[in-house]
């Protein structure tokens, strides 16, 4: 498996404590070689609204495209060819 290139920025949402977000990093940093930059949901109401009943969400900054969980290494691949 190849690394992300630099410039591809991921984003997790997700909230602390939570054990579906580490597995979803764990999902990441197999695929992609590098972990995404976690940002909490609980910290930012308009976040909470929009990811709260979905995390952990994976997001290509660069393309918008998101990735609900639950999803495996072939899916995080799969968002880093789209």
């Amino acid at each position: 498996m190849s690394a992300v290139g630099e410039a591809m920025v991921l984003i997790l949402y997700g909230t602390s404590e939570c054990h579906l977000c580490e597995q979803a990093q764990e999902q990441v940093l197999a695929a992609a070689g590098r972990p995404a930059i976690e940002i909490d949901v609980a910290e930012d109401d308009g976040l909470y609204q929009r990811y709260g009943l979905r995390i952990p969400v994976l997001r290509r900054q660069d393309t918008g495209a998101e990735l609900d969980w639950p999803f495996d290494t072939g899916a995080v691949i799969a968002l880093l060819g789209a």
